[in-house]
């Protein structure tokens, strides 16, 4: 039973070890001067912040987001379903309230990947926000922020704070603070408060 046992393990060693030397055998690389790596290079110099992205807004107009320039801005992928929902929706209208006049603003994108807890149309989506949640900032069109259809400015945002088990978004109400430059400067998980930052977001108004 023993010898049977180490048997198969060795067995199981072998077959693993022999599959990554497949792998790293046979894998290949975008080279340098490949098109592929060429394009890619060129795409991520050409977007150096978040000014350089146009997304549309929650009735499908296209929204520069140059127009956001010198100011702080908290990105959060929001859904109307979540137990996440109600708090962060209250705390982020508490901090609108309070720096909105001072240079402060909130994108909200709509995600239904976590869960399937932001399912309505995007009127639906603003009816709710409006009417149960009284959120006074934008809204924005519903968006992909994992996978191979996230979002260009998703894709920027993660690629510029990314986590040590990867840049994927966890869950819902992951969020983005952005300096006036709009440069990302911090990351906060999904269960981290609105209010928990406020001092962040003071720091980066300049306000005392």
């Amino acid at each position: 039973m023993y010898w049977d046992w180490k048997f198969s393990n060795l067995v199981s060693l072998l077959f693993l070890g022999f599959a990554l030397f497949l792998y790293f055998q046979f894998h290949t690389y975008p080279s340098p001067s490949s098109p592929l790596h060429i394009d890619n290079m060129a795409e991520d110099a050409s977007q150096e912040s978040i000014y350089d992205f146009t997304v549309k807004d929650i009735r499908g107009n296209d929204v520069s987001l140059s127009e956001y320039r010198g100011q702080v801005v908290l990105v959060v992928n929001v859904a109307s379903k979540c137990g996440l929902t109600q708090s962060n929706y209250k705390e982020l209208n508490v901090l609108y309230e309070k720096y909105k006049n001072q240079g402060f603003e909130i994108l909200a994108f709509p995600c239904n990947q976590f869960g399937g807890q932001e399912p309505g149309t995007n009127e639906q989506i603003q009816e709710a926000t409006c009417s149960m949640f009284k959120a006074e900032f934008p809204i924005f069109d519903k968006v992909e922020v994992n996978g191979k259809n996230a979002a260009p400015l998703y894709k920027f945002l993660k690629s510029e704070k990314g986590r040590y088990f990867g840049d994927a978004i966890k869950w819902n109400f992951t969020k983005f603070l952005v300096n006036k430059e709009g440069k990302v400067v911090e990351r906060y998980a999904p269960t981290t408060s609105p209010l928990n930052i406020e001092k962040d977001i003071r720091d980066l108004l300049g306000s005392s």
